[in-house]
């Protein structure tokens, strides 16, 4: 299994410089990988966190539930774009939203988003 598999690579233009094959240590991680369904929405996800106005409104609302009239004046753009923007982090499910009246108000999806980006924060802000 890994002699074919090492055959190949050898065809391959890049070429590992090593030539010691760690065998014990492939075939635990290949145990231990996940599909690549999973693996794919886990960079979707990254995908719509790599946007700064998106990352800008998550901090906005892990500060306090907003409506897109406050988001908007706050990030000094458009209602429109902020839509557009929470309509994205909507279908991420990383926030959600309730109606009071005509009024929309938005607020991060659960504890899961608030951990995702204090933990991205901690990691920025380490020295």
């Amino acid at each position: 299994m890994i002699e074919e598999k090492k055959k190949k690579d050898e065809v391959c233009d890049e070429s590992c410089p090593q030539t010691v094959m760690h065998e014990d240590t492939i075939l635990t991680v290949k145990e231990k990988m996940l599909n690549i369904e999973v693996l794919t929405g886990v960079a979707d996800l990254f995908k719509v966190l790599g946007d700064k106005t998106r990352t800008r409104i998550l901090h906005a609302l892990s500060q306090s539930e907003m409506c897109v009239c406050d988001l908007a004046y706050l990030l000094d753009m458009t209602q429109s774009s902020i839509s557009h923007q929470l309509r994205v982090l909507k279908q991420a499910h990383l926030v959600k939203n309730r109606k009071e009246g005509k009024v929309v108000y938005y607020s991060l999806a659960d504890s899961h988003v608030t951990e995702i980006f204090n933990q991205a924060l901690e990691h920025i802000l380490e020295d």
